[in-house]
């Protein structure tokens, strides 16, 4: 079962991110990378004559302090359920902004702690809720979801993507240290990943006999509870997001090859696809002798003979992106990239059932333009608001893919980068046209708009240029490495700047026609996250070694990191002479002396991975993990 297929086209949470960089890592001759989220421009254009200047607020009147507050905006809305998880009548959603709580199977819900974080993985133990985390390890709650309390001890690694009870035992499965195992309800951790070469796990199950782990190398087994493992997938290497068991028979589903079955505790497997029509398997739950599959972008689809046959309806499931399903009786419930559905009739017909559900959207880019703040989320398309997030608005009429990770403006036009290509909208309207003749259909990760010019970076397929607003596209690779994801842009004056995935930044004083490297020792194989530059002064935010700052156009760097606690930059703004960034999991910092010295800004702030910045007038808005902040300065 190998990988054949790049169709990544489904909202992200944190396993689909890592799967882009381990695709990434296959293409790029092994180099190991970090998980790498992508800081979007924020552009700004009052005609199309007009230059855009990356990231740059003019606003120089008196300078920011690190004394304002943080207000949540009203939105967007959007709840991305990551897990779904029931303790007796109590049913649990875990959400990119916390843990929510329903106690009228799902008809309404409450907040129920953790907002500050994004849960991935739910398990319960007896009277015990655990909660697994995307970067603060697991937690516990004792009293139905009222309390949590941390249970960390000897967990090193604290992303953890999946959970599991078996017997008297807790596994967590994490995001590059393997498998951790409990045996005193969480009190404590050991790391079991003798024969695991698999460290990235997106899924544990078992069948009584065995442990089966998930992982970015296929299916890895264990018949002596996690004490040694082996592969138990006949030598396919597919990412396994899910798993679940039926009886003797163990169901895998990978990225982008649906289903796989195996009837001798995975010894071998076989494609059980017929009637699957998206193989993007994100999630798996059983029901009796009925397997449901949750796809990335194509619904719920079920069977009823062991995935020997699907059939598919999901009328009513307005998110199609289903990160999660959990089976209560005669309920079955969908966790999407935009809240918790409810189908009482074998994934047949569905029901929103979101009241009170307020987590808002994950914000992966913004952009001001003409007065109005427009965001791209994860999996819920574009947002507008004209009135400083006073309230939102979906603008999708024609948007295809709702998973934008990039916005860029210029005079009437508004872009957005999806997972399938870019769109583009105009005169404030609210419908989109795609632009993709002669696109390669390669996922956006970074836009740039200056009057008819546009400039995408795409995952893998490096850089594309169009003169004519997006109608037609040329490639310009010359000296990028081959391959690489092009995180971010940034243009000054004739100077156009690439940050990549692995090989740091490459800059163009010919309009893309040729790059060279311009990386110093310590640059050279970083993750470039963000960008922003202001005539020859340019700042890289990075994954794990913070911010660099060259004062000569990028011929020499230097690591700018005083008073900077969290060293993955995603996102990057100036205001004059301002620099904001956005971290993951720390806020944001300011700096007013040109990157010398930082100071945390975040009173108010609850969210705090911040993945894009964008100054309008004397406001500064934070895309983050639940929704979009403001802070006035």
């Amino acid at each position: 079962m190998k990988n054949t297929k790049n169709r990544a086209r489904h909202a992200f949470g944190l396993p689909m991110l890592i799967s882009l960089v381990i695709r990434l890592q296959r293409i790029s001759y092994g180099i190991v990378c970090c998980i790498a989220l992508s800081l979007m421009l924020a552009l700004a254009s009052s005609s199309e004559a007009e230059p855009h200047t990356h990231s740059i607020s003019k606003a120089k009147n008196r300078p920011p302090t690190s004394t304002g507050e943080w207000v949540r905006t009203s939105g967007p809305e959007g709840a991305f359920v990551g897990s779904i998880v029931t303790n007796g009548t109590t049913l649990f959603a875990g959400t990119s902004a916390g843990i929510f709580r329903s106690a009228d199977n799902g008809a309404s819900w409450i907040a129920s702690g953790l907002e500050s974080f994004s849960v991935q993985a739910l398990a319960v133990q007896g009277s015990n809720v655990f909660a697994g985390t995307s970067g603060n390890g697991v937690y516990l709650s004792a009293d139905d979801g009222t309390t949590w309390t941390a249970v960390n001890n000897g967990l090193t690694r604290p992303a953890v993507l999946s959970l599991l009870v078996s017997g008297s035992d807790l596994f967590a499965g994490t995001g590059g240290g393997g498998v951790f195992r409990s045996i005193d309800g969480g009190i404590s951790w050991i790391p079991i990943n003798s024969g695991l070469r698999g460290l990235i796990v997106f899924a544990l199950t078992s069948n009584g006999r065995a442990l089966f782990a998930g992982t970015g190398q296929g299916v890895f087994r264990s018949i002596n509870n996690g004490a040694t493992w082996s592969a138990a997938t006949d030598g396919q290497d597919d990412v396994v997001f899910s798993l679940a068991v039926i009886g003797t028979d163990v169901f895998a589903g990978t990225d982008d090859r649906g289903v796989f079955r195996s009837i001798d505790d995975g010894a071998t497997w076989s494609e059980v696809n017929s009637g699957l029509t998206n193989e993007i398997i994100l999630s798996l739950a059983v029901s009796d002798r009925t397997l449901y599959a949750g796809t990335g972008g194509g619904g719920v689809f079920r069977s009823d003979d062991s995935g020997s046959s699907w059939t598919s309806d999901s009328n009513g499931l307005a998110n199609i992106n289903v990160q999660s399903l959990r089976v209560n009786g005669g309920n079955l419930y969908a966790g999407t990239s935009g809240g918790v559905f409810l189908s009482i009739d074998d994934a047949a017909t569905w029901t929103s059932i979101n009241t009170g559900l307020t987590a808002s959207a994950i914000v992966f880019s913004l952009v001001q333009h003409g007065g109005e703040l427009y965001a791209g989320t994860n999996g819920g398309g574009v947002f507008r608001s004209e009135n400083n997030g006073a309230s939102w608005t979906a603008v999708n009429t024609g948007l295809t893919n709702t998973i934008v990770r990039a916005l860029a403006a210029s005079g009437h036009n508004v872009f957005a980068g999806t997972s399938i290509g870019p769109f583009r909208s105009k005169n404030d309207d609210a419908s989109w046209t795609p632009l993709t003749t002669g696109f390669p259909g390669a996922f956006v990760f970074s836009l740039y708009a200056n009057g008819p010019n546009l400039i995408a970076g795409t995952n893998g397929e490096g850089v594309w240029f169009s003169s004519n607003r997006g109608m037609a596209w040329i490639e310009g690779n010359a000296g990028l490495p081959a391959r690489n994801g092009v995180r971010c842009l940034a243009v000054s004056g004739t100077t156009l700047y690439a940050g990549t995935g692995l090989t740091g930044v490459f800059r163009s004083t010919d309009n893309g026609a040729s790059w060279t490297e311009s990386n110093s020792s310590q640059m050279a194989k970083t993750n470039v996250l963000s960008l922003a530059v202001n005539d020859a002064t340019v700042f890289a935010g990075t994954n794990g070694n913070g911010i660099f700052r060259s004062m000569d156009a990028g011929a020499t760097w230097t690591q700018v990191n005083n008073g900077l606690t969290n060293l993955s930059v995603r996102a990057v703004a100036m205001a004059g002479d301002a620099l904001f960034v956005g971290t993951a999991g720390e806020g944001v910092f300011l700096s007013t002396d040109n990157g010398d010295n930082w100071t945390p800004i975040n009173t108010g702030l609850v969210s705090m991975t911040v993945r894009s910045l964008a100054v309008k007038g004397r406001n500064l808005f934070a895309g983050t993990d639940g929704g979009v902040w403001r802070y006035a300065f």
